[in-house]
């Protein structure tokens, strides 16, 4: 049932379980293996308890976290031996992510006779994944929530307002609720920065670039994005870059190809180093239709990078305090997207103020909340 990366473990007397699906490219994802590490620096034993051990992010888990591959097909099916695990190794606490597993981890504590304390992270705004998902299942999040949540100890959410909206939308009593924003400024991440970029599209006197990063789905909305791109591109020379993997690349790609811009739009899919992308590009641009706290848009401000967003639920307001960071646009909205992207890049907002207002969102201060809430101190 196991992968254990090392044979011996850490002895310290706090072992913490970190479910989630995999270690797939998403932010999500992202910010547990951040979480891990930076349990394990402090001292703490971790199990990366993954439904299948696959992904783009296996090369950043700390070598002392024990990753355990579950080697489930599904998420549900993964449930029975989740619990043969809760009861074989006894972790003292369990954190969970997304939205399936958090149902299938507190689930599996119901079947165990002395429990880990159990924490759910929800990653989304529940009401607006539900009302925009088209597969039926995600539909039925408010119902599930409403059943399940109440049972974990408590619930983490990644934005203020997702958080509002999990009490007004499940039920789930305030007291049971915190929020952590998300740990994705770190170190790592400056240092990254400074990578060497080798593309003929960021060498000097080049023509500015727009990046875009995120799961080429529907919820990015990148398709707003693009035709937004071409509105800017009417009337300057500019080129757009969008980060990241999923199944409507080749509808982008067509897309761009018939409003004309496909020579000047780039889509290299997954990359280990974003960061060095927004380091050097003109523009950052957020074209969501919903989020949790989306970490991209916070990475981007990190490097300094001027941005535009979609005032999305839930997220943005919070990074942008309402406007003061980057402008915030309608949803969906071609002609506001446009003439933000064409606000930044006449009139970029200020390095050091961007990397300020990034700042909040430091790894060191959400790490020592999650050991807060996860450990019960």
């Amino acid at each position: 049932m196991d992968r254990q990366r090392h044979d011996t473990k850490n002895t310290t007397s706090s072992r913490v379980a970190l479910y989630m699906p995999s270690l797939d490219g998403g932010g999500a994802e992202r910010v547990m293996v951040t979480v891990a590490n930076a349990l394990i620096e402090q001292g703490h034993s971790v199990d990366l308890v993954l439904v299948r051990a696959k992904g783009d992010y296996d090369d950043l888990v700390h070598e002392n976290v024990n990753v355990i591959d579950l080697q489930a097909s599904r998420i549900l099916v993964s449930l029975p031996k989740l619990i043969r695990y809760l009861q074989d190794q006894r972790p003292d606490a369990m954190l969970s992510t997304l939205f399936f597993t958090n149902v299938v981890a507190t689930w599996a504590c119901r079947w165990v006779a002395d429990p880990p304390r159990l924490v759910l992270r929800e990653a989304n705004t529940i009401s607006a994944k539900s009302a925009e998902a088209s597969d039926p299942k995600f539909r039925l999040m408010p119902y599930l929530t409403r059943w399940f949540y109440p049972w974990a100890d408590r619930v983490v959410t990644v934005s203020k307002a997702a958080g509002e909206d999990l009490v007004q939308t499940t039920g789930v009593t305030p007291e049971k609720v915190q929020t952590i924003y998300n740990p994705v400024v770190t170190d790592d991440l400056y240092e990254k920065a400074q990578e060497p970029l080798d593309h003929p599209w960021f060498q000097d006197e080049a023509p500015p670039v727009v990046l875009g990063a995120g799961r080429l789905e529907r919820q990015k909305d990148f398709k707003t994005l693009i035709r937004a791109f071409k509105l800017v591109r009417e009337g300057r020379p500019a080129r757009l870059v969008i980060l990241g993997k999923g199944s409507q690349k080749k509808e982008l790609r067509a897309l761009a190809q018939s409003l004309g811009v496909g020579e000047d739009v780039l889509l290299p899919g997954f990359v280990d180093n974003p960061f060095k992308y927004m380091a050097r590009v003109d523009a950052f641009v957020l074209s969501s239709r919903f989020e949790g706290l989306p970490g991209v848009l916070i990475q981007a401000m990190a490097t300094g990078c001027p941005v535009v967003s979609t005032d999305c639920p839930s997220g943005p307001q919070e990074i942008l305090e309402g406007g003061r960071y980057g402008p915030l646009v309608p949803i969906g909205n071609v002609e506001a997207m446009a003439r933000g992207m064409q606000k930044i890049l006449n009139n970029p907002t200020e390095t050091g103020k961007l990397k300020r207002g990034a700042d909040r969102f430091h790894r060191d201060r959400a790490i020592e909340k999650y050991f807060q809430v996860v450990m019960n101190k």
